[in-house]
C-alpha cells in the first residue's frame, strides 16, 4: 500500500465516485445493487453514466449524476474530464470506482483517492488501467487472467450479491402459461455467448414444457425463428427486460443457464434467491462456485443432451427439485452475502488493498 492511501481515521462519511458507461445487463444491475447497499451504509456517492439509462432512476436518490457517453474522439470527452477533476477538487472523493475497461480511461489522476476498476469479464489488455491502484474481479479467474497479462498491483476478488428483494412469483396467467405446465426460465442478453438457443432446443425435447426467455438483444429475431423451427413458438414467451428478474424466475420450476462464456452468472444467484433449481453449464464463473449435484446440476458447455437430461430429471423428480431449491439460498447466503461483499468494498475504498 502506498503512503497516499494510509489515511487518518475517518470523521466523515466515505465518498465514492462511480464511473459507468455500460448499457443494460448484469453489470448494470449489480452497480445499482452495490450503490444502494453503500447508501444504506451511509456512503456518499456521485455517478457518471450514459444518458437515458433505464436504471438511472434507481441511483438518482443516492447522489448527483453526470450523463456523458465518453466517446474518445468527441469534444464532450474533454468536458467530462474537466468536470471529473473539478469534482475531485471540490468534493474530494475517497475512492473512484470505474466499471469495466472503458470507464477506466476516464479515471482522473487524483492522488488523494483510491482508484479501482471493477471487472466482470476478462480484459484483453491492461492499457486502460494505468491510473488504477487496484483491480477488482468478481471471480478469481479474472484476477489471475490480469496477472497473466502483467498486472502487478493489487488484485481483489470481491463477488456479487443478489438484490435484497423478497421474490414474489409472477402470475403465470400474465404470460399465457398454464399453472400445471413444467416451466423453464432462462435470462440474459440475447447474444451467442449466453447460449439461449440451447434453452429453446432443450425445451423442445421436453414434452409439454414452456419456456420464458427474460431479456433482449440482437439475436431476438433469430431466437424467435428458432422457437418456430423447433415447434414450440406456442410454448415460448419472450418476456423482455424486467427490473427484477427474480420475480419471473420465481414462477418457474427450473432455470436453464446454458452460457458458453460467463465470468460469474448473476442469473444463478437470482434463481437461488428465488428458490428455483438450476441446470448450468460449466462456464468460467459457475465452475468456481456451483457444486454439481449439491447446488443443482452442471453440464458441459454446448452439451444439448446434458442440458435436456438435467431439465428432464428435474421435471421427473419433484423431491430433487425441492432439495436443490433449498440448497441454492443456503449457498447464496454462505458465499454471496451483501454484508460480506459490502464490507470488502468499504475496506478497499479505505485503501486496504493488500499486496
Amino acid at each position: 500500500m502506498t503512503a497516499t492511501h494510509m489515511r487518518a481515521p475517518h470523521t466523515k462519511a466515505l465518498r465514492v465516485l462511480h464511473i459507468h458507461f455500460g448499457k443494460e445487463g448484469g453489470a448494470e444491475r449489480f452497480c445499482v445493487n452495490l450503490a444502494k447497499a453503500l447508501g444504506r451504509r451511509g456512503v456518499e456517492q456521485h455517478f457518471v453514466i450514459r444518458p437515458n439509462r433505464s436504471w438511472e432512476g434507481e441511483i438518482a436518490p443516492l447522489g448527483p449524476i453526470i450523463r456523458n457517453n465518453y466517446r474518445y474522439l468527441s469534444l464532450s470527452r474533454y468536458w467530462l474530464e474537466w468536470k471529473l477533476r473539478h469534482i475531485c477538487r471540490t468534493w474530494q472523493p475517497d475512492a473512484i470506482l470505474a466499471w469495466m475497461p472503458r470507464a477506466a480511461r476516464a479515471i482522473p489522476d487524483w492522488p488523494d483517492a483510491v482508484k479501482m476498476t471493477r471487472l466482470g469479464d476478462f480484459p484483453q489488455k491492461l492499457d486502460h488501467f494505468s491510473r488504477c491502484d487496484a483491480l477488482v474481479g468478481n471471480t478469481p479467474d479474472i484476477i489471475s487472467h490480469c496477472q497473466g497479462l502483467g498486472w502487478s498491483k493489487p488484485g481483489l476478488v470481491i463477488s456479487n450479491f443478489a438484490r435484497p428483494v423478497t421474490p414474489v412469483a409472477v402470475d403465470r396467467a400474465a404470460h399465457d402459461t398454464p399453472d400445471d405446465a413444467f416451466l423453464i426460465a432462462a435470462a440474459g442478453r440475447f447474444v451467442n455467448r449466453k447460449g439461449l438457443d440451447l434453452a429453446i432446443r432443450a425445451t423442445a425435447r421436453i414434452e409439454g414444457a414452456y419456456l420464458w426467455l427474460i431479456g433482449d438483444g440482437k439475436e431476438r429475431a433469430a431466437l424467435e425463428a428458432l422457437s418456430r423451427e423447433q415447434g414450440i413458438a406456442d410454448r415460448t414467451r419472450f418476456i423482455g427486460w424486467v427490473d427484477e428478474p427474480v420475480h419471473h424466475l420465481a414462477a418457474a420450476d427450473a432455470v436453464a443457464f446454458p452460457s458458453r462464456h460467463e465470468p460469474l452468472g448473476n442469473v444463478i444467484l437470482d434463481a437461488w434467491q428465488a428458490g428455483v433449481p438450476v441446470v448450468s453449464t460449466r462456464a468460467e464463473g459457475p465452475s468456481w462456485f456451483f457444486r454439481d449435484q449439491t447446488d443443482g446440476i452442471m453440464v458441459d458447455i454446448d452439451d444439448l443432451d446434458g442440458l435436456t437430461s438435467g431439465l428432464q430429471t428435474l421435471k421427473d423428480n419433484p423431491d430433487l427439485r425441492a432439495r436443490y431449491a433449498a440448497a441454492g439460498p443456503a449457498r447464496l447466503q454462505g458465499m454471496f452475502s451483501e454484508d460480506a461483499v459490502v464490507d470488502a468494498y468499504l475496506a478497499a475504498f479505505r485503501g486496504e488493498l493488500g499486496t
